[in-house]
């Protein structure tokens, strides 16, 4: 497998990022970078991104979390941000995601009791990671994401993404941020989302991600989905929805989760107000308090 590595002078003069990068070197495999704020000695809240972002995503949320004491702990995800990105598209599955993120924050970090937070593919990711890994996990956020099987269609408007991603000559990934966010980006802001991929060899991740959405129930990881979704439905851990009040993509997976988790009976689920799909860049404040308040009374 071969991996490319952005040059750091591409993350210079990032707005409202002053967090270091930090990185592990994953046994056979590739770099992993990630960004910390609050105390070491704060309860883990890990917060996964998806496509086509990296770690920049949560800035505002990981400033709430640290100061409510928290330890925010923001991974970019093997192709994505700082993290070395394997240059061909075949190289990217969704089993790999999933075993690159959980040696980073079990074998690398050493993580006990966290709280996982995920959006997007984030929450495909680490949903697996919750079900498969339970005792390592001490809640779960899922915010703007579901864990699809193959066994229920996807909206019409995901399968439109898909063909963009997959069909443009060049993937203009500020472009994509800005689509799915219902506030204007300032354009420092979208470049950042830019900064990670200064040409198309490094975006083999942004286009192979959303082929590795199981849409069939025959897909390579449906089998694996389905058998989280059984261990999720009955897991005795709370679970947070906080997803948004406009996403078009994942809006009608709120009710589901919601209706289907045992550890999300009896909470009061918010919804953030005025956010599209990237509802922590439209409202990452709010998001991050309202983990803060979940983390420190759940």
């Amino acid at each position: 497998m071969r991996f490319l590595r952005t040059p750091d002078e591409c993350f210079r003069d990032l707005p409202d990022f002053p967090y270091e990068p930090r990185y592990a070197e994953l046994p056979g495999g590739p770099r992993m970078a990630y960004v910390e704020a609050g105390p070491a000695g704060g309860e883990p809240v890990v917060l996964l991104h998806g496509e086509p972002s990296w770690s920049f995503l949560y800035r505002h949320v990981m400033r709430e979390l640290a100061a409510a004491g928290l330890r925010a702990i923001a991974p970019d995800l093997v192709g994505f941000g700082r993290s070395d990105k394997p240059a061909d598209p075949a190289d990217h599955t969704y089993a790999r995601h999933v075993e690159w993120t959980r040696a980073l924050l079990f074998d690398a970090l050493g993580l006990d009791r966290v709280t996982v937070v995920g959006q997007d593919w984030g929450g495909l990711i680490g949903l697996r990671i919750a079900a498969e890994h339970p005792e390592r996990v001490a809640r779960i956020v899922a915010a703007n994401t579901g864990l699809p099987t193959g066994d229920t269609p996807m909206p019409e408007v995901w399968h439109r993404f898909r063909a963009a991603v997959e069909n443009a000559p060049v993937l203009d990934v500020g472009r994509l941020v800005q689509a799915g966010c219902r506030t204007a980006l300032a354009p420092r802001v979208r470049a950042a989302y830019d900064a990670p991929f200064p040409d198309e060899s490094y975006k083999a991740g942004p286009r192979a991600m959303p082929g590795l959405v199981p849409i069939t129930p025959d897909d390579p990881a449906a089998a694996a989905n389905r058998a989280a979704w059984r261990i999720l439905t009955t897991l005795d851990l709370p679970f947070l929805v906080a997803f948004s009040d406009g996403d078009p993509i994942t809006g009608g997976m709120a009710p589901r989760l919601r209706a289907s988790m045992a550890g999300a009976a009896g909470l009061r689920h918010p919804v953030i107000e005025g956010a599209g799909h990237f509802l922590q860049e439209d409202a990452g404040a709010e998001l991050g308090r309202q983990i803060a308040v979940f983390v420190t009374t759940a």
